[in-house]
């Protein structure tokens, strides 16, 4: 099991949001050529956070990221790309790597999947996580393993303290 950070290279972009439905298209077509278990996901305007379990045996998780990102790229305009990008054909859309890191145990499981689904509140983009609509956290209240009201309410923490 593995968490994972991918970023856009321009980190002031919306284009994840913006495109999301584009990005669920590829991700779904990446997981039927090479199955993998989504355990938390979330989307962000420019980045996005994943925990994957992938089958028995299979530790391949950097093509299947390598056809996301292409996937993704492919018909989309780009910035002036390098020299380097030229030469390693890249568009200039994603960064060129990615942060992953395993899973250690249960309590690093829980660790993550609680960050993945804090995230749009920690970026100020919600005041509550269940606001924020490109997130796995919705599946997990449908499945109760979290209250709809899990992280709290931002807005009640900022009139405590006056802001």
């Amino acid at each position: 099991m593995f968490f994972f950070t991918v970023v856009l290279a321009d980190r002031s972009s919306t284009l994840l949001v913006d495109q999301a439905d584009r990005l669920r298209r590829i991700y779904r077509a990446v997981f039927e050529r090479q199955p993998f278990e989504t355990v938390a996901i979330c989307i962000l305007p420019d980045h996005l956070h994943a925990i994957w379990t992938l089958p028995e045996g299979d530790v391949d998780f950097s093509s299947r990221w390598n056809q996301i990102k292409g996937g993704f790229s492919r018909g989309l305009q780009a910035g002036p790309p390098s020299m380097s990008k030229l030469k390693k054909r890249e568009k200039g859309i994603w960064q060129r790597r990615y942060w992953e890191h395993a899973i250690r145990d249960d309590t690093d499981l829980e660790r993550h999947v609680d960050y993945i689904h804090f995230n749009p509140v920690k970026h100020r983009l919600v005041a509550r996580v269940s606001d924020w609509s490109l997130s796995s956290f919705h599946r997990y209240v449908d499945q109760g393993i979290l209250p709809a009201d899990w992280g709290g309410d931002m807005r009640d923490i900022a009139e405590h303290f006056g802001e």
